[in-house]
């Protein structure tokens, strides 16, 4: 008994001696069970180097007889997300609670609780790792306010102010028998005299109002004031009559001044312009229906564009205009927006817009070719991206806007105008929010296929509701004695005990 007792005692010596020599070389601090394994780390489980996702909480090996690499204790693990259910990879209507393999032996894909299900993500949201991004070349820009400004360039031709273009017939059928302006260019003054036209109208019309003066007079004095009255009115229709011919002023006077019927009539110029054609000669008998005179003014001339129909939002009448002609190198005429065609002309699908400017000296001919600037207004404060960030599918037009590093957002967006690779959005995107400038087609894809699946799952769930699987329960299924639920799980998953 007293052999036992010693023995006792000199083993508790024993260890006690030996945690003091490992208190002593670890700074007076006791060793803990893992260090005094042999000095390693302690390993929280094994992680499949193909599939992070499966992992064992002994040394195992996967299916390519590659080891699983360790998870020390120490190292910052990393947080696990909760799964929801695991998704078939061919069929994503067909889910399962537990890890599980399809009949073609792939593993179903996890749907995790922190969005990747798209639970609260709007439809085609595309997350992509980070890696990923980088190779594929992504880049992105935020949206902004800033102000819009555009010129417009186009090709103008001068044409006459029709505003002040005269084109003289006569009132009455006649011969010429003076022609006073006969070169077609000249200049004229206003009230200029242009021919000398003798009418057997305008003869009878000049006797009829000496006839209705000499009455007038000889009755001005009487008591008969109803006599009195009619003879004023004749008098005054007779020289209406005159008027109406387009017989000037200073002739009507003359001939109450005279006395005298004129043979001669003249017509005037009706203010000051070019003679740019001339349709009667001296001697011609002319009616009404015949042009005696083309008179235009050039002092003031137009110039029609043709703007094309993408650039009509930044047109409005009063923009600023410069204007350049090779007849006068250096001159830059200033002008402005006066009148904007209601129709689209058919065949080039142009819209014509007129432009007025002054003409000093007369440079400007009808017929020149101009190179035109427009000044359009800014458009202030409005909201704007990159124009390549801008995907055209024809139905609509959209963005991809970045929510999170990696996680993308398509956005449909309303546009507005286009001015210096910049694009307005009138809604779809708030200052501030990112987005995919290069790179956005390959996420276009991806980003429908995933919305397609998604609408796939939600037909296929409905059906489902609808048939009579609804009307299943676990309680019409039987099971075997010998069947476990690990059974479900995933066949020769590493790691399990051997």
């Amino acid at each position: 008994m007293s052999k036992f007792i010693i023995a006792v005692v000199m083993l508790a010596a024993g260890l006690y001696g030996g945690y003091w020599y490992a208190t002593q070389q670890r700074g007076g601090e006791p060793a803990t069970a893992a260090e005094n394994t042999a000095g390693e780390r302690k390993v929280l489980f094994w992680r499949n180097p193909m599939n992070p996702a499966i992992t064992s909480p002994v040394p195992a090996k996967d299916e390519m007889g590659m080891d699983y690499i360790p998870v020390y204790a120490e190292e910052e693990k990393p947080k696990e997300r909760e799964v929801l259910f695991w998704r078939n990879p061919m069929n994503p209507a067909i889910t399962s609670p537990v890890p599980a393999k399809d009949e073609m032996g792939m593993d179903y894909i996890p749907v995790y609780a922190d969005g990747d299900s798209g639970g609260d993500e709007p439809a085609g949201t595309v997350k992509i790792d980070p890696v990923t991004v980088q190779n594929i070349g992504v880049r992105t820009a935020r949206a902004e306010r800033r102000t819009l400004a555009r010129q417009l360039n186009a090709l103008g031709q001068v044409d006459f102010n029709e505003e002040r273009l005269a084109r003289l017939h006569p009132k009455t059928s006649g011969w010429i028998e003076q022609l006073r302006v006969d070169e077609t260019g000249v200049q004229v003054s206003k009230d200029t005299i242009l021919l000398a036209l003798y009418s057997p109208d305008l003869v009878a019309a000049q006797r009829e109002y000496l006839v209705a003066l000499e009455n007038w007079e000889a009755v001005r004095n009487s008591s008969a004031e109803r006599m009195k009255k009619s003879t004023r009115n004749l008098l005054r229709s007779s020289r209406e009559r005159l008027e109406l011919f387009d017989v000037p002023a200073h002739q009507i006077k003359e001939l109450v001044q005279s006395r005298k019927i004129k043979k001669r009539l003249h017509i005037h110029s009706p203010f000051a312009g070019r003679v740019m054609h001339i349709g009667a000669r001296e001697g011609q008998y002319i009616t009404p229906k015949d042009e005696l005179y083309l008179i235009a003014d050039l002092s003031r001339i137009w110039v029609n564009v043709d703007i094309y129909e993408d650039d009509l939002p930044w047109m409005k009448i009063g923009d600023k205009a410069e204007m350049t002609v090779r007849a006068a190198p250096g001159h830059v005429f200033e002008g402005k927006v006066t009148f904007i065609h209601p129709t689209m002309q058919k065949k080039s699908r142009t819209m014509r817009v007129r432009l007025e400017f002054d003409n000093p000296g007369l440079i400007l001919k009808p017929g020149m070719f101009a190179n035109v600037v427009l000044h359009t207004d800014a458009r202030p404060d409005a909201v704007v991206v990159p124009s390549e960030a801008i995907i055209r599918s024809g139905s609509r037009e959209q963005l991809f806007v970045v929510r999170a590093p990696g996680k993308f957002e398509p956005r449909p967006v309303t546009l507005g105008v286009s001015a210096g690779g910049f694009t307005q959005i009138l809604e779809g995107v708030q200052p501030g929010e990112e987005v995919v400038t290069s790179s956005q087609f390959l996420i276009d894809s991806e980003s429908k296929l995933r919305e397609a699946t998604a609408k796939m799952m939600e037909a296929m769930a409905a059906d489902a509701g609808a048939g009579d699987m609804g009307d299943m329960s676990m309680d019409d299924m039987e099971m075997g004695d010998d069947m476990d639920m690990s059974d479900m799980s995933m066949g020769d998953e590493p790691g399990g005990n051997p």
